[in-house]
């Protein structure tokens, strides 16, 4: 797609009944230009018909981050400050991405908002979202700018040693970016944020779309600092055990501080609550029904995109009326599927497997 053609589409996006003469005088260019451009974009694929008959069903607008992933995986035992045999795997990553990649795979449309380089890296993160299914044309494309990457090294049994991330582009988002995109994000069914992106910058969309479903993604245990003065403005969290700590000033050491921090979300005005406890499973809360749940033993291969796959499950579940538990289950399965492939985004994630783990999931 070429950088005219992706204005024009921007344009029908924000306004679907805009003429082709209105596009001619914002872009200054002739009608006529406008409507090759437009026919190119039909031959595309991007515009379905006559009268830029778009793809306007319910969708979810992802904001967050995208870079190449770039993982070693030694054959054996990992040995530190050696060289380690093995093999290096190169994929589209990054946490928004990641969802926004598995929520497609469930079959929900999808767009996402990042901010990626003029370069190699950034091309390749564009074509494999098409090819994807998911939607990325309104993120902010920067010339002169490095594309995030992220290299990280995992053991012999799949868990993540030591990375390294070079996300500095995600700083350009900036409010009035995000503001420019208000009748995408407007127009969503569902927000899923991530902390990869500045600390204003989510504030500004918890403010303002507070009427809307938000869910959060904290990331890391820094980065969930960012959001600890705002919690209370997303619909559903999934912290760890310590991003839990950090983020309620609580300390967990058994069950029962699971109930308190749980319920001090809740009573900050969060509607649903998902606490990863790794191993020992997820203990949720809505104010209505709380719990753990635990999945089946697997061989675990890697452990990377198992988050970004529990909340893009939590999201489908959520926009098609399962319950909290039901959405637990869900969440639990899907990481299950991510832990069990080498690829960060299991090609074999799908309703159908997700609903045979679901099966194994357990209270505990």
């Amino acid at each position: 797609m070429t950088k005219r053609e992706r204005e024009i589409l921007r344009l029908i996006k924000e306004n679907p009944m805009i003429t082709q003469k209105q596009l001619a005088d914002i872009l200054g260019i002739t009608r006529s230009s406008v409507a090759v451009h437009i026919t190119n974009l039909m031959k595309k694929g991007y515009i379905l018909g006559r009268g830029y008959i778009l793809d306007m069903e319910a969708y979810v607008t992802v904001i967050g981050g995208a870079n190449i992933d770039i993982q070693g995986f030694p054959y054996e035992k990992l040995s530190y400050r050696d060289s380690n045999p093995g093999t290096i795997k190169v994929s589209s990553g990054g946490v928004g991405r990641n969802i926004a990649e598995n929520l497609a795979k469930l079959g929900v449309s999808v767009k996402l908002i990042t901010a990626i380089g003029k370069d190699m890296y950034g091309n390749k993160l564009m074509e494999e979202a098409k090819k994807a299914g998911f939607d990325m044309l309104d993120s902010l494309i920067l010339e002169g700018e490095s594309t995030s990457s992220y290299i990280s090294i995992l053991d012999e049994e799949g868990d993540m040693v030591l990375a390294i991330s070079h996300m500095d582009i995600l700083d350009k988002i900036s409010i009035d970016f995000i503001r420019d995109k208000h009748n995408i994000i407007e127009n969503s069914s569902l927000l899923i944020v991530d902390t990869n992106i500045p600390r204003d910058v989510i504030e500004y969309i918890a403010l303002t779309y507070k009427d809307k479903p938000i869910f959060l993604d904290t990331v890391s245990t820094t980065k969930a600092k960012k959001v600890k003065d705002i919690i209370g403005y997303f619909h559903t969290i999934k912290p760890n055990k310590i991003e839990a700590e950090i983020l309620s000033g609580i300390k967990i050491e058994e069950e029962e501080d699971l109930i308190r921090v749980s319920e001090y979300f809740l009573g900050n005005g969060i509607k649903r609550v998902y606490i990863s406890l790794g191993r020992e499973g997820v203990f949720y809360n809505d104010g209505v029904k709380r719990g753990r749940l635990k999945g089946p033993k697997v061989e675990v291969v890697n452990t990377t995109g198992a988050g970004d796959a529990f909340v893009a499950a939590l999201a489908y579940g959520y926009m098609n009326g399962y319950d909290i538990e039901e959405c637990a289950k869900m969440g639990i399965a899907s990481s299950i599927l991510a832990l069990i492939h080498e690829d960060t985004i299991n090609p074999n994630m799908s309703i159908e497997n997700i609903k045979n783990y679901m099966k194994e999931v357990k209270k505990c």
